[in-house]
């Protein structure tokens, strides 16, 4: 077969990299991809969101399946272009189409799907400009902190949580009258807050079956200690050590199988991942966000432990065979660390070279901001440049190859967090 995967980041190359072991792969595509997809596929130097040039570039190299990395080219309708185009409609995308990718585009669609149908979650009210004094109504019936969430698409950056009423009633007109985040947040989600230890579980659909992939806890500030701005992710450790079979069973009663069969109940041909934002509150879990994608760096500790052929589940999405597909995973943990640019998230300077990548021994580099420079050098491409992987029998077994080979890479401004995990010792 031969397979396009979208998208730029770690989390493309995890895809690539997996596929890349498949004997049913023939020719492996990634557009635009970057200097690490280049050393197992061809990368193509499109946009995701440009259908047109995804089109051509799909009919040129006789593609059989299109895997979506990133929300941006779902929640734009890239699967529907698809099945509405003559020459493209038998081609299977990996990704929901525009209607279920909607559990990710809004906020507010999904919450009220998770009311709809009684998945867990916490209470919530949505508010535009117009409402704003409403929302700030809201505000003072909950107690503090205060969650505020752009209702649209933010980067991974639109979501705020704040200690005090003045604050948040603040940062509310920020959003709303002042665009804070653009057309993201021209609508607001205020919810109240979960006081409990947040995780990730990934799930693979075809619309009436699914598997339950690794569950996985990232690191989203920036600072040692959860300190500092949010970013698009610093690390990831899966298993997480607390989501034990008893924890994950309740997943699977209360969230896992609601999801999947509202989805059908409400008429949503779901095919593809969807993530689901877990807070543990006393061993009951309660979902903060969908996302309709892998996360990212979540993909990074979650795609090594899936011992399974990924293209052979693929294909099970693909065909609604997905439950006759054998699904295996390694029990050892995989653990994730993210080296980022100086200055990262604000702004920071691109076009460093990396040194140290033939060093690396024992872990696997996945690069997200990178590029080849035409002399063949890898440059730093992005905020966040690279994460590193390894499997361990212990989370510290794993974490200890990650940092040892950390040391043997260097770029200018390199940063990275070195307290990954470090909430999950004692648990």
């Amino acid at each position: 077969m031969n397979i396009l995967i979208l998208g730029a980041g770690g989390r493309e190359h995890a895809f690539a990299l997996k596929l890349s072991q498949s004997n049913k792969l023939s020719k492996l595509y990634v557009a635009p991809g970057n200097a690490g997809t280049a050393q197992c596929a061809i990368n193509v130097h499109i946009d995701p969101v440009d259908f047109q040039a995804v089109k051509n570039t799909v009919l040129e190299n006789d593609i059989n399946m299109v895997i979506v990395g990133p929300e941006a080219p779902l929640v734009a309708g890239v699967h529907d272009f698809f099945l509405q185009d003559e020459a493209l409609k038998n081609i299977p995308v990996i990704g929901p189409q525009k209607d279920g990718a909607e559990l990710e585009g809004s906020k507010e669609f999904s919450k009220k799907f998770m009311k709809k149908h009684g998945v867990p979650t916490a209470a919530y009210e949505a508010f535009t400009k117009e409402t704003l004094d409403q929302g700030k109504a809201f505000l003072e019936t909950l107690k503090p902190p205060f969650v505020l969430k752009a209702d649209g698409l933010a980067a991974g950056k639109g979501v705020l949580i704040l200690n005090t009423l003045e604050e948040a009633k603040a940062e509310l007109e920020d959003m709303l009258s002042n665009e804070k985040f653009g057309a993201a947040s021209s609508k607001v989600v205020i919810e109240e807050f979960l006081d409990g230890i947040e995780l990730s579980v990934f799930v693979l659909t075809d619309g009436k079956s699914y598997k339950i992939l690794p569950s996985a806890k990232d690191y989203k500030r920036i600072g040692e200690g959860d300190t500092g701005l949010n970013t698009g992710g610093m690390g990831a450790i899966s298993p997480v050590p607390f989501a034990n079979e008893d924890f994950l069973k309740k997943v699977e009663d209360r969230v896992v199988i609601p999801t999947v069969e509202g989805l059908q109940k409400d008429g949503i041909d779901y095919r593809g991942f969807i993530f689901i934002g877990l807070m543990n509150i006393d061993g009951n879990p309660f979902v903060i966000e969908y996302n309709v994608r892998m996360g990212d760096p979540e993909t990074e500790a979650v795609l090594p432990r899936i011992e399974s052929d990924l293209l052979e589940l693929f294909e099970g999405v693909a065909t609604q065979t997905l439950a006759e597909k054998s699904f295996k995973l390694t029990s050892k943990t995989a653990t994730t660390v993210m080296t980022v640019a100086g200055g990262y998230p604000e702004a920071y300077e691109k076009g460093k070279v990396i040194s140290g990548l033939n060093d690396v021994q024992g872990t696997t580099v996945y690069h997200a901001g990178t590029k080849l420079t035409e002399d063949g050098s890898v440059v730093t491409n992005g905020g966040r440049v690279m994460t590193f992987t390894s499997l361990g029998d212990t989370m510290e077994e794993a974490l200890e190859k990650c940092y040892s080979n950390i040391a043997k890479v260097a770029f200018e401004g390199m940063n990275y967090r070195k307290d990954i995990g470090f909430d999950l010792k004692d648990l």
